[in-house]
């Protein structure tokens, strides 16, 4: 097999040096984004452009290399910056294939900016339905780069992020970088909403201020909106976020999220997963919306609705984390047996002894591993110059293991 070049563009093709324009001349084939295969329209090799299926382009790429024939794969920016390099890389081997580099379209934008881009936390929506990885990068960092998507520009990405709660970020947005048409905007999220942009863009994210709240484990009750008595007290809270055994890359359901504490404090434990805060009432689940925005915790979706029926559309989880009760029947908690991946954990809240009756029951007949611990914690208080100490109601915190094979009921 001829070894396949991969050759970044930059910005513009014009300014590349002598010896990768050699390249892309002597080429038999030259394959790219049609926007890319038109920079070169004279060229007399044949022409493949990147559309979907990708299988099929990756395959014409090999047979014509196979073939010893001179391949050439055009990238925008640089080829290992969410580019095509990694792809090229994956199908045939680092040994066969030869990446040329270029400026990306961070550095370009952060040039034009006058600022380091070393720091700026760059993710791409490109071929996602979603926008979670900007949300991720949202909630850890100030300065944010984004490649958008077909499915998402900026004026969807900045009515997404405003129905989430995001209120600490404006956003640049880069238009037509490195051609005679470029142009770059400042914006408040509310005014990109009404704003048309070219579909070749980079938008970067800024900062304007913090969080009302420095999110942090262990954050005092007060400090959360929440109906009165309706949160899991910090002691107890961290108890239970401890006993998740949480990854970063874990999925994390709070059923019956109450206030939210518990999924929002976990949040800072996902930095590349993602937390999804149930709550059937819809006072609390403005609540929830309310502390999220208050610290910054983006990543945390709110689901309104009634268990188990609403939890359907969501993604299986690795941990759930139930502090709302179980009720009279085992509906939800059958539901989120269920659905947890296996090898899974699921931490209940108990305050009742007939309901850590019946999960040990529920538990032990699907033969899954538990433990329970008693948690009783009590606060000093100011008393006659001297303190005393108030108990808070004990809390049973059972935590129950899905084995890896496994059978619910």
């Amino acid at each position: 097999m001829k070894q396949i070049h991969v050759v970044g563009l930059g910005l513009c093709p014009q300014d590349l040096p002598s010896e990768i324009s050699e390249i892309i001349s002597r080429a038999d084939v030259i394959v790219g984004g049609q926007r890319l295969l038109d920079h070169f329209k004279g060229h007399p090799g044949v022409s493949v452009p990147i559309k979907s299926p990708v299988k099929e382009v990756i395959e014409k790429i090999g047979n014509e290399a196979r073939e010893d024939k001179d391949v050439v794969v055009l990238a925008d920016g640089d080829p290992g910056f969410f580019g095509i390099g990694r792809v090229i890389v994956d199908a045939f081997g680092r040994e066969n294939v030869i990446i040329h580099s270029n400026v990306t379209t961070l550095q370009s934008a952060a040039s034009r900016l006058r600022i380091p881009w070393h720091d700026i936390v760059t993710v791409s929506l490109h071929g996602r339905r979603d926008i979670l990885p900007l949300l991720r990068a949202l909630s850890q960092c100030n300065r944010v780069g984004l490649f958008t998507g077909p499915d998402f520009g900026p004026s969807m990405v900045a009515n997404e992020l405003i129905k989430r709660g995001v209120n600490t970020f404006n956003m640049h947005v880069f238009e037509e970088l490195g051609t005679l048409s470029e142009k770059t905007g400042y914006y408040e999220l509310k005014d990109a909403l009404k704003k048309d942009f070219s579909q070749l863009n980079f938008v970067l994210f800024q900062r304007v201020h913090p969080p009302e709240i420095r999110l942090h484990l262990g954050m005092d009750d007060e400090l959360y909106m929440h109906e009165r008595g309706i949160i899991t007290k910090k002691e107890v809270r961290s108890t239970g976020i401890s006993m998740l055994g949480l990854l970063p890359f874990h999925t994390l359901w709070d059923l019956g999220a109450g206030s939210g504490s518990v999924a929002i404090e976990a949040s800072l434990l996902l930095g590349r997963g993602a937390v999804f805060a149930v709550e059937k009432n819809p006072d609390r689940a403005c609540f929830i919306r309310r502390n999220i925005q208050k610290t910054g915790a983006y990543i945390v979706e709110v689901i309104d609705g009634k268990m188990p029926e609403c939890l359907g559309p969501l993604p299986d989880p690795d941990r759930i984390f139930i502090g709302g009760g179980i009720g009279k029947e085992n509906r939800v908690l059958s539901a989120a047996a269920n659905r947890l991946k296996p090898g899974g954990k699921l931490v209940l809240h108990l305050v009742l002894i007939g309901s850590l009756s019946r999960a040990k029951e529920y538990f032990s007949s699907l033969k899954w591993p538990f433990s329970i611990s008693h948690v009783q914690v009590s606060r000093s208080k100011d008393t006659a110059g001297d303190q005393r100490f108030d108990a808070l109601n004990p809390v049973y915190i059972m935590s129950a293991e899905k084995p890896l094979e496994t059978r619910t009921k």
